[in-house]
């Protein structure tokens, strides 16, 4: 099945998919602008067919009516940007949302998927991140169309500390990779329900995990939920974001960034987001 649709808004699909092909686990043909994102009974193909000022895709793959609604909400072809545009227009980082224009916020495309990248992620850098990511899929995950999928976490659950540990995986890394997806597995976290429930709720819940703490349980929140709200003020990499934009001399204080929260609400992550942009 082939499945057209345009957007009514502009849309840098390039900026969208550059910040994914960083991931070398997932399907991406950045020339040809395709990439397949897997589901939970089937793999899709999206292809960009339109341009910037006229965005049209093409999606193809054995889908449902759900897989179709769960791969526009992942690429922010569900919501225009152009309110979003608006209301920076008249905030101190006009400049870089007209830098970056029509950049969405594209989630992870499974839920589980974002904890394990991030908990997996915690304090490495961004290569050995990636290169522990794709030891732990392609151990233990499975492929389909040429596509991985990240294991189950019943799966995960059975994995021994020491297989970790032999991938390069920290004792604790290991042990919290295997123990979250253990409550997971069991029913003690319920992933599938969190799409509901207010961003302090789903913290709350998050934090009582062992190896789960604000920047993970926040990077759930962002990426795996799409929540258009958050901004990691102890994030490093926006601190520096600031710092360039703002000239200064040392990067900003938490209380220095939060004085200007009224001014970008209710659209922190997209701040966020564009700041990212800046030193990317």
């Amino acid at each position: 099945m082939i499945h057209q649709f345009e957007l009514d808004f502009v849309y840098d699909f390039d900026k969208a998919i550059s910040r994914l092909s960083r991931d070398p686990l997932i399907y991406i043909r950045p020339e040809e602008k395709l990439v397949k994102i897997p589901l939970e009974n089937s793999v899709a193909t999206l292809k960009s067919i339109g341009t910037f000022e006229q965005p049209a895709f093409e999606l193809s793959g054995n889908l449902t009516e759900e897989d179709i609604a769960r791969v526009k909400s992942i690429f922010h072809f569900d919501r225009s940007l152009d309110p979003i545009h608006a209301h920076f227009r008249n905030t101190n980082l006009a400049e870089v949302f007209d830098q970056h224009r029509g950049t969405p916020i594209v989630k992870e495309f499974s839920l589980y998927a974002t904890l394990m990248k991030s908990i997996i992620h915690q304090q490495l850098n961004l290569a050995f991140a990636h290169t522990l990511t794709t030891r732990f899929v392609e151990n233990y995950g499975t492929q389909k169309e040429g596509v991985w999928l990240y294991p189950t976490p019943e799966r995960t659950a059975e994995i021994p500390v020491e297989e970790l540990r032999a991938l390069q995986f920290s004792q604790r890394k290991a042990e919290y990779v295997i123990d979250v997806s253990k409550a997971i597995a069991s029913g003690t976290i319920e992933l599938d329900t969190m799409e509901q429930l207010p961003d302090e709720e789903i913290v709350e819940t998050l934090v009582k995990l062992r190896g789960i703490g604000p920047w993970t349980a926040g990077s759930f929140l962002l990426f795996g939920l799409g929540r258009p709200n958050l901004f990691p003020v102890a994030d490093v990499g926006l601190q520096n974001a600031l710092k360039k934009l703002w000239k200064l001399e040392q990067k900003p204080t938490a209380e220095e960034m939060q004085a200007h929260f009224p001014e970008w609400e209710p659209y922190l992550s997209y701040a966020s987001l564009y700041l990212w942009r800046t030193i990317e």
